[in-house]
């Protein structure tokens, strides 16, 4: 209906590819966040680590961490944290089916309702410019699912993750070479 027209990110047309072609061309070298403040970087690190050590005090799966930190991830747009979260499930049992198809969880039954209350607690706060909150029928199911130590832990886990997305998206990440 379309056909192939398709303006790509900078207004210029690409008949033949659209938005992907135009969006390879342009992945450009840039400075490393990450490093670039040690301190702040090693804290970060330092948070991490404490967030994962409560969550699985609190009874979170692993599989269920790397399912949020994968989501996020998603919606963030960061190849490097998708990388690292995916590979990191499949060595902790994640079936990559699961994986595949996260992105449309929410039409399939392959989730678990704690896994479910996650996901949409992940969504909900890493849009948190578009949802300006977390909405109360959101709360309700993942407090319901949750006890309030594995609600603390899942909300810290996203706050977590979407830092890291943060300093590896502007920084055009380069992935780890994988044999």
């Amino acid at each position: 209906m379309f056909g192939k027209l398709v303006h790509d990110i900078r207004g210029k047309l690409d008949h033949e590819y659209g938005p992907v072609l135009a969006s390879l061309e342009h992945v450009t070298k840039r400075i490393q966040l990450s490093p670039g403040i040690p301190g702040a970087f090693k804290s970060l690190i330092a948070m991490s680590t404490e967030v994962e050590r409560a969550a699985i005090e609190a009874g979170l799966d692993q599989k269920l961490l790397e399912l949020v930190k994968t989501r996020a991830s998603q919606l963030n747009g960061c190849a490097y944290c998708l990388d690292m979260h995916t590979t990191d499930a499949v060595k902790h049992g994640e079936n990559p089916r699961r994986l595949f198809l996260l992105d449309a969880w929410r039409e399939t039954d392959l989730f678990t309702e704690h896994e479910r209350a996650a996901l949409e607690v992940t969504e909900a706060l890493t849009r948190l410019s578009q949802t300006q909150d977390l909405p109360d029928d959101v709360y309700e199911r993942a407090t319901n699912v949750f006890t309030e130590a594995q609600y603390k832990a899942v909300v810290w886990e996203v706050v977590v993750i979407n830092s890291f997305n943060r300093l590896a998206v502007p920084g055009h990440a380069e992935l780890p070479h994988r044999d």
